[in-house]
């Protein structure tokens, strides 16, 4: 069994580059570079609404307990680092959290 923990994030098209340049080049490494037991690493998607752009971020664990290594008992908050939440326009204050 695995656990996908699942994140939303909305940015203006002007700002969407940049989203997915921090997310790509400093934050997914940053997370990476942590050796979070059980993490398996970070998926990107994203879609144009027509007035914005979303993103979807997939992490995957091997047990919820990876997740609280990473994050602590309040597990269910998202980290969002600044610099991320200067270029969103807004974005899921919690994450859910799926089996597999």
């Amino acid at each position: 069994m695995a656990v996908k923990r699942i994140w939303h994030g909305w940015a203006t098209y002007e700002n969407a580059p940049e989203y997915e340049k921090l997310a790509r080049g400093t934050v997914f490494p940053d997370i990476a570079a942590k050796n979070i037991p059980g993490y398996h690493g970070i998926e990107l998607m994203k879609r144009d609404l027509g007035y914005e752009v979303e993103f979807m971020t997939i992490m995957t664990f091997d047990h919820i307990d990876n997740i609280k290594s990473f994050l602590g008992e309040d597990y269910m908050q998202c980290y969002v680092p600044e610099a991320v939440q200067k270029v969103l326009s807004r974005w899921d204050d919690t994450a859910t959290h799926y089996e597999t």
